[in-house]
């Protein structure tokens, strides 16, 4: 069992924040959380005690409360109680139904977790406008909180389209409306995703222009870089660059090194980082605990292949002499970058025309269709894929020491990258599913790469201060009831890359704005989440 500190010890950390008692009527509770390992949100050890909850907020932190009386009374000896944990980049709203918060608004793959607030809008892509979003989830509450990013390629594709070229100094001017809109809105800052297009059609002062936009509102910047691969480095450095001239607070989303060719870079991205907060720059990071990233099939594509949109790629591989270029392109980065150097590192996870593919990596549907297994035919068969439709992917290309290296840092949160999901035919990456848990249970309680309390710390507090939710994200007198009730001893990831439909291990008990939405281990239904918006 871990190390806790003592009740008189507790007492005296919590006697700014603790209710004082009545000793002739104390005033009574909703639910009464007695006995538990109190995790604050601070990255510190757990104290034993007791947390009252009145309405949607916490009423009491202390020693013994059970002089209060109270609706709901839960013995949570020997279990952790915890801030509700926050995924800042979430993929919960996709602008389909067929998997996100709309479809699957009880969110037990998240509850299940201990996740209590999603922010959606990463990678450069976000409904516009967010307004409509909000509307669509109040009128459809889901089980968990949800807040935004405003998207730069969502706004470069609706100002400029998919065109590789500079925007206009009136383009630029519109998507600087845009930025505006967002952000009085409730945006919690811009996001990019140089990576895809048309966010990578951009030149870095475009994405300094519109950062600049979101820094009076206290916006963060939050980038899926342009290369996590042989130009990660560069990249990094755009990333610091673009906070450092924006003004504002800066975030590389789901570090990672991809590819073989730059395992072991995480040192050098990390001494960048810490070089840069030396000299006065906000840097932070974000990371998913896996040695595989999942996205489209293109991603594999050169990004002059991308110009134009779908119907001009469809174009150039019809054309034979673009045709050759762009398979000898696709044959480099599954050598050196996602691809993993081997076709059977991809793994098609959905694939909307032919769902028979879903859970195949590239060199069993090439045998399947007798062709030789070589990065020649799987650069031919990614091609065909995409004609006919394109495919998400899970690639396997990630070094499990530089996942280490990165979840180390003190400044690195961890976040999902996935979604609000329930079980169909699809074989998504299990990230979905397990990344809080994996975090808790797998890396934290099994392999010690940081404390418990570290990782909880990195899943509460630290993002909630990083987009200024003052009242989440920790267990404290006055703060919204977000709380998930653990045991750290059981709680694990069980979704794994071959059956990744599987919910996690560990959670008693979580409530969001003081309503229990999973209760002994049983969801309740309830759907008490509500729109967090930065303007609040």
């Amino acid at each position: 069992m871990r190390a806790l500190l003592s009740i008189g010890v507790m007492a005296a950390l919590f006697a700014c924040s603790s209710e004082t008692e009545n000793a002739v009527t104390p005033e009574p509770f909703d639910v009464l959380l007695h006995g538990g390992q109190i995790y604050n949100g601070d990255d510190n050890m757990p104290v034993v005690g007791d947390v009252g909850i009145r309405g949607n907020r916490i009423a009491a932190v202390g020693g013994d409360l059970s002089a209060h009386p109270a609706t709901l009374v839960l013995d949570v000896s020997d279990l952790a109680v915890t801030p509700g944990f926050i995924d800042i980049h979430s993929h919960a709203v996709r602008g389909t139904i067929d998997d996100d918060i709309f479809r699957w608004p009880d969110s037990e793959n998240l509850i299940r977790q201990g996740v209590t607030t999603v922010i959606g809008g990463p990678d450069g892509d976000s409904p516009l406008p967010i307004t409509d979003t909000f509307a669509a989830i109040e009128a459809n509450p889901s089980s968990v909180n949800f807040g935004t990013f405003v998207g730069h390629g969502s706004i470069r594709e609706l100002i400029v389209g998919e065109q590789d070229r500079p925007a206009t100094a009136e383009e630029l001017e519109l998507m600087r409306e845009q930025v505006t809109l967002a952000m009085e809105t409730g945006s919690f800052g811009l996001s990019s995703g140089l990576i895809y297009a048309p966010g990578r059609f951009a030149d870095t002062e475009e994405v300094i222009e519109l950062a600049k936009v979101a820094a009076p509102y206290a916006g963060i910047y939050i980038s899926h870089m342009r290369e996590e691969g042989l130009e990660v480095l560069t990249s990094v450095a755009e990333t610091i660059r673009i906070g450092e001239e924006g003004g504002l607070p800066t975030q590389i989303t789901h570090h990672k090194i991809v590819g073989a060719p730059m395992w072991g870079s995480s040192t050098e991205t990390l001494r960048m980082v810490d070089e840069a907060i030396a000299r006065g720059v906000d840097v932070s990071i974000d990371q998913y605990p896996y040695t595989a990233s999942a996205t489209s099939l293109t991603i594999l594509f050169p990004g002059w292949s991308l110009d134009g949109g779908r119907e001009a790629l469809l174009a150039r591989m019809e054309d034979s002499v673009q045709r050759q270029q762009l398979k000898m392109d696709i044959v480099h980065n599954i050598e050196v970058d996602r691809g993993g150097n081997d076709p059977a590192n991809v793994v098609i996870a959905v694939c909307p025309h032919d769902a028979t593919l879903n859970g195949l990596n590239l060199s069993e549907i090439l045998r399947m269709q007798e062709r030789n297994v070589n990065k020649d035919n799987a650069a031919d068969l990614l091609m065909e894929l995409v004609t006919a439709g394109n495919c998400d992917a899970v690639f396997h290309a990630i070094d499990e020491d530089d996942v280490r290296n990165i979840m180390r840092h003190p400044q690195t949160m961890i976040a999902s990258d996935g979604g609000v999901m329930g079980p169909t035919d699809r074989m998504p990456h299990p990230r979905n599913y397990g990344t809080f848990a994996r975090l808790l249970g797998h890396y934290a309680r099994e392999e010690g790469v940081v404390p418990l309390h570290t990782a909880i710390y990195k899943v509460s507090k630290l993002p909630a201060e990083r987009i200024n939710l003052d009242e989440r994200g920790r267990i404290q007198v006055g703060a919204f009831a977000d709380i998930a009730v653990l045991d750290l001893d059981e709680v694990i990831d069980t979704a794994t890359f071959d059956a990744p439909h599987q919910y996690a291990k560990g959670a008693h008990h979580v409530f969001v704005n003081g309503e229990a939405v999973l209760l002994n281990g049983a969801m309740t239904g309830e759907r008490p989440g509500i729109i967090l918006r930065s303007t609040d």
